[in-house]
């Protein structure tokens, strides 16, 4: 497992914090996310044989929000 640390803007809310979490939490080969609107970043655990950062990045991209 790994984990990396994602920045993000665009989240104004805690609906936004809310999509995010769940659009992570639905993709394969992700253990756990914690996001953070204060700090505007998502800390995610995966299992890089299961997926990859640039997917991760992809899907928060693809749920409306800008990945730093």
């Amino acid at each position: 497992m790994e984990t990396t640390v994602v920045a993000i803007s665009g989240m104004t809310c805690m609906g936004c914090v809310s999509s995010v979490k769940r659009v992570l939490g639905g993709m394969a080969g992700v253990a756990q996310s914690e996001v953070s609107l204060d700090t505007a970043q998502a800390a995610v655990t995966y299992d890089s044989a299961k997926t990859s950062l640039q997917a991760i990045k992809a899907a928060i991209t693809d749920a409306g929000y800008d990945v730093a």
